[in-house]
């Protein structure tokens, strides 16, 4: 994932542009970028960020970044944003993207005499790519079309131009831009929580498929959206801060909800239930209130200078910030008997590691409950699982366990009424360690977010889809 954040002020926004972006820190740890434009001058910088907050890195750039406008991005590809010069001025974009037929794309590019020159990690930068498909156009609209007539995957984008701001959502609006508002100045963001205390509230949600111009006059519709929403449901699961709204819907409230379904369908008895921060935190309120035991918390996440554990490439990276981020309670845990709450089981070594570590402090019994459903399939949409392969997921790995070393018979174990399903759970429960688990349904998730399943991307629980 990445996060984008834009800004248009009546004075200059450097400073509501530098927090306003941080708070998007959660969505990516390896590149950032900020860029303001002065007069018709743009200022740039990018950083990495991969072993230094983005606060440390940006903190005297800041200072630097003249103009009323500016957009940043926290991202987990390429360097961005990218400045341009083109027949359609000059202008700097940052997306967040996963672009699968991007080889294509940059034949294409090259076919029509065009250029790439931000290959500064081996192949072709996303963004530098979109701008490119953006210049096709005869004016930004008609670029942006271009955009999203030929990528497949999906891409949401700003542009900044001396005018203002444009914000580009995907196609099918898998990730979210919304817009806020504070007197005469106006903010976008991928998470909307990023501008409350910029003192911005929310005005609009852009729709997919749709561009705005956002200038310090209003929002101005360039394109308009389509008919069709495939918004991924792992925002509400996973991805977003707590008190992010997406489509109006808070993550928190949901993950709550999940959690209270749970509860109230469970049968398991313990001392207390506690959430494996932070996105199981949420799903544990709501289940102790469920199920009628008490929330505690068995287990804490050390928050100054632990990342989330998913970012990092390597998995032996991956495996030790997910231990060291994590301290148990051991007083909470002795002799006790904990329904442990998480949002989803990916390849299952950190879970099966942080069981250890909880059995190795004391814990009697740990029952597992997850807010989603087995994760079947890798995401084709967003960059959350570029470096997880559907072999990788321990689904996958069991699957093939039970078929004979063969992938197959997929229906049956999406099916939670059958015996494959029923075999799959109980092979990640021995697997990982515990003495039960339970995933909740996609019925339930459905539900939770308050959205039909048809205006939901759920591809990674059934490998469903439309569009591209």
């Amino acid at each position: 994932m990445s996060g984008l954040f834009g800004v248009i002020t009546e004075k200059p926004c450097a400073t509501d542009l530098f927090y306003g972006t941080d708070y998007h820190s959660h969505l990516g740890t390896r590149r950032a970028g900020l860029s303001t434009i002065d007069n018709g001058r743009m200022h740039l910088n990018i950083h990495n960020i991969e072993n230094t907050q983005f606060k440390t890195k940006f903190s005297t750039d800041i200072h630097e970044m003249l103009g009323s406008k500016g957009i940043g991005v926290i991202s987990d590809t390429d360097a961005q944003p990218i400045v341009c010069n083109s027949h359609l001025g000059r202008f700097a974009v940052s997306t967040v993207s996963r672009i699968n037929n991007i080889d294509e794309l940059e034949q294409l590019c090259l076919s029509r005499n065009q250029q790439f020159t931000e290959l500064s990690m081996g192949s072709t930068n996303p963004s530098e790519l979109i701008a490119l498909l953006v210049t096709q156009g005869k004016d930004f609209a008609d670029g942006i079309r271009n955009v999203y007539e030929h990528v497949r995957g999906s891409v949401s984008f700003l542009i900044l131009t001396n005018e203002g701001i444009i914000a580009a959502r995907d196609r099918l609006g898998r990730t979210p831009l919304t817009v806020g508002r504070r007197d005469n100045d106006y903010a976008v963001a991928s998470e909307s929580h990023s501008y409350v205390n910029l003192g911005f509230t929310t005005q609009y949600h852009i729709q997919p498929g749709e561009a705005v111009l956002i200038t310090h006059d209003g929002i101005h519709q360039l394109v308009a959206p389509g008919e069709q929403m495939q918004i991924c449901s792992f925002l509400w699961i996973y991805y977003g801060f707590p008190c992010v709204e997406y489509e109006d819907i808070n993550a928190e409230e949901v993950r709550y909800r999940l959690g209270e379904a749970m509860g109230k369908n469970d049968d398991v008895e313990a001392d207390y239930v506690s959430g494996i921060p932070d996105s199981g935190v949420g799903m544990a309120l709501g289940y102790a209130m469920g199920r009628g035991i008490p929330y505690k918390r068995g287990i804490l996440k050390y928050t100054p200078t632990w990342a989330r554990s998913f970012m990092p490439v390597n998995q032996e990276a991956r495996n030790l910030v997910a231990k060291m981020k994590l301290i148990p309670s051991r007083k909470m845990l002795e002799g006790k008997e904990v329904v442990f709450c998480d949002d989803s089981i990916v390849r299952g070594t950190q879970l099966r590691d942080q069981t250890r570590m909880l059995y190795a402090n004391g814990v009697k019994r740990i029952h597992i409950r997850i807010s989603c459903p087995p994760l079947l399939h890798g995401c084709d949409f967003l960059n959350f699982s570029t470096s997880k392969t559907d072999r990788e997921l321990i689904t996958r790995r069991v699957i093939e366990e039970l078929e004979g070393g063969q992938i197959r018979n997929l229906e049956a174990y999406r099916d939670e009424t059958s015996k494959e399903y029923a075999t799959m759970v109980e092979t990640i429960r021995k697997t990982i360690g515990v003495d039960t688990l339970k995933f909740n349904s996609l019925d339930t998730v459905c539900d939770a977010i308050g959205l039909p399943k048809c205006k939901l991307c759920t591809h990674c629980f059934d490998g469903s889809s439309f569009g591209n």
